[in-house]
Order: C-alpha cells, then structure tokens, then sequence
C-alpha cells in the first residue's frame, strides 16, 4: 500500500464534520523545491507547510501519497494513467475528494483520460500544477495547489459535491478537464478551454457555474484500466503528400487516428487523398475528425472541401480538443466492442467533451 504522509491543518484529525482531500503527487514543476545543494528537487511532503504556510489554516483533512516514481510529465504514458485511476479507485471510499499535482506539459492529456476512465465519478478530482516551483518567491504554485484543495472540498448547502467530475485549475480558472490545452510555457495562465466557459473563476472569492458542472450520477464508480495506445495525430498541411499519408496510415496494428484538419473539418479534395482515408477506414481503422482552430467546431458537409469525408468513414469531432480525442480514441478501443458500436461511442459526447447542439 502505499505510503500516505498526512499534512498538518487547522482541521483536528479527529474531525470527520470537515472534508478530507487526497492529494496525489506525480511530479512536476509544482511539487520541486530547492535542497541542500541549491539545486531544484522533489520536495518532502512532510515539510510542505514550510513552503506553503497557508495549509495551516485550512479547515480540511489533506494527506498526500506519491506516485511511485515521480516523472516529468513529458513522459507520461497511458501506464501512468492506469497507476493514477487505479490509485483514486484503491482511496475512493476514504476521502471526500481529490486533487492530482501533475507537470503542466501534458495535463491535459491526463485529464482528459482520467475522465474516461472514471465513470460516474461522484467527487472531485481536481488537477493542477504550477508554472514556477513552490521553492522559488514568484511561484503560482502555492495559489494554484491551496485554491485546487478548497476546490475539491467545496460543496452546496446540503452538502453534495459541488464539482464532481475530473477538472483541471489553473491561474483564476476552473476549468473541465477534458476541454482544456496548455496555450502559455511563459505566463502564468497556463491553459485555456475555448468551447466551454470556466466551471468557476477564483477572484476575491470562489465563484461556481453550477449550470455547466456535471450532475451526480446515479450509479457507482467504475474504472476502466484498458487502453489501446495503437493511435495516432496526422495534422494535415498545404503540401502533404500521398506518400507521408499512407506510411502514417499503414502503420502496423494502427486501430485510430485523430485528423487534425483545417477549420470547420476542412481537408484536401484531390482523388488520391480520400482514397487513402477510405482505405484506412477499410482497414478498419477509426480516423476521428478535429479542427486545427482553438474555438469552434467540426461542420462536415458545410464546405465543399469537407463534404467527401463522411463517405469516406471519417466521423465528425464537432468541438473536441485534440487532447480529448486521442485519449477517447484509446478509451473506446479500449472497451473492445464491434466497429460501428466503437464509432457511435466517438461520436458520442461521454464526459462532457464535446457540446451537444
């Protein structure tokens, strides 16, 4: 089992009125601090309170676990996500909610799939990170990680949840985690959700969109630990040619792929190009349609350049980013159902990802 350091707060340990918070440390920028050699570190969790004097006065139970091998978030892979949900899923029944430290170069990729595969997820699951690390003067580390925990244990007047489902805060923003992408590496607004407006804004005071925030559900929370990574992203270009496009679609054992095209769903109407779509889809293969644009939506048909696509079996993402769709093309595949049972899935909104019109 693993190790769980619990942090010390304003909240009497014997105190089960106040909400308790998991926090779940992956490594990153946020949890580094500078050691006895002036060098940056992982910190100790123990002695996060030196760092972040402010957790003393929060009226909450937090413990922290630690992944067991903290990675730069460049290299995660769909095995942590597995370590991740399953970790949630082990601590599920002993906390009220959660909040995952994570580096901010693929969080949203982890969020994104964290939000598949916790389905019915009736607490909060609350990402954040931070731009600087906690050890330095001007970081966002502290504001971001205090603002995440009061985040996860808020809750309405009746005390239910107030956000139950997989978010991602950053800055000012809470924001749904599966419509977000990292925009900034030089500022602190970090990552922005352009088809959705922010579950809550942080100003003075924590202000919820409860409208927006995903219901309670009714049934109990299930895990979901297979995926098939056997996917890829084709973003087209002015020039791409019939010879790159048929040695990424015939990579062996390729089961999806994410085409990024150009504004509403647009792409090339040359014979050869939608030759090679339809083969693949022959194939068996799922080519799921993104737009390259940040705000917006995928409209086939609306352009003569986007017309021919369905026909040649590529399904529509309407507004999904490119991080929610890849990571829905592992969990679907995942589930290892027919090929028009796992296209429907696609086209389906899930997790809140994409708008339903």
């Amino acid at each position: 089992m693993p190790s769980i350091v619990t942090i010390q707060t304003a909240a009497s340990p014997t105190d089960h009125t106040v909400a308790s918070i998991l926090v779940i440390y992956t490594g990153g920028t946020v949890g580094m601090a500078y050691n006895d050699q002036g060098l940056l570190a992982p910190m100790r969790f123990s002695e996060v309170t030196k760092l972040m004097p402010e957790l003393r006065d929060m009226r909450m139970r937090v413990s922290v676990v630690t992944m067991p091998q903290p990675i730069d978030s460049s290299n995660v892979t769909p095995t942590e996500w597995v370590t991740l949900a399953s970790l949630i899923g082990e601590f599920y029944d002993h906390y009220d909610g959660f909040v995952v430290l994570h580096g901010t170069d693929t969080m949203a990729y982890t969020a994104s799939a964290l939000s598949y595969m916790l389905e019915n997820l009736a607490k909060p699951v609350v990402f954040t990170g931070a731009q600087v690390p906690a050890g330095r003067v001007r970081t966002d580390a502290r504001r971001n990680f205090i603002t995440a925990l009061e985040i996860a244990a808020a809750r309405h007047p009746d005390g239910s949840t107030r956000v139950p489902e997989v978010s991602l805060f950053f800055n000012t923003m809470l924001m749904r985690g599966n419509r977000t992408k990292k925009v900034e590496s030089q500022h602190f607004g970090a990552f922005r959700s352009d088809n959705m407006p922010p579950l809550a804004q942080a100003g003075i005071r924590l202000t919820y969109n409860d409208a927006l925030v995903r219901p309670l559900p009714t049934a109990p929370l299930r895990i979901h630990t297979q995926l098939n990574d056997n996917v890829t992203i084709l973003k087209l270009f002015p020039g791409i040619t019939e010879r790159v496009l048929n040695c990424i679609l015939n990579v062996a054992e390729l089961r999806g792929c994410v085409l990024e095209t150009f504004g509403s769903g647009n792409a090339s109407t040359k014979s050869w190009f939608l030759r090679c779509l339809k083969e693949a889809h022959d194939r068996g293969i799922h080519i799921l349609n993104v737009s390259q644009c940040d705000e917006g939506r995928v409209e086939q048909g609306r352009y003569e350049t986007s017309a021919s696509l369905p026909g040649c079996g590529v399904l529509s993402g309407d507004d999904i980013t490119t991080e929610a769709a890849i990571t829905k093309l592992m969990f679907v595949l995942g589930l290892q159902k027919s090929h028009a049972e796992t296209a429907q899935l696609l086209v389906q909104d899930l997790r809140g990802e994409i708008t339903l019109l």
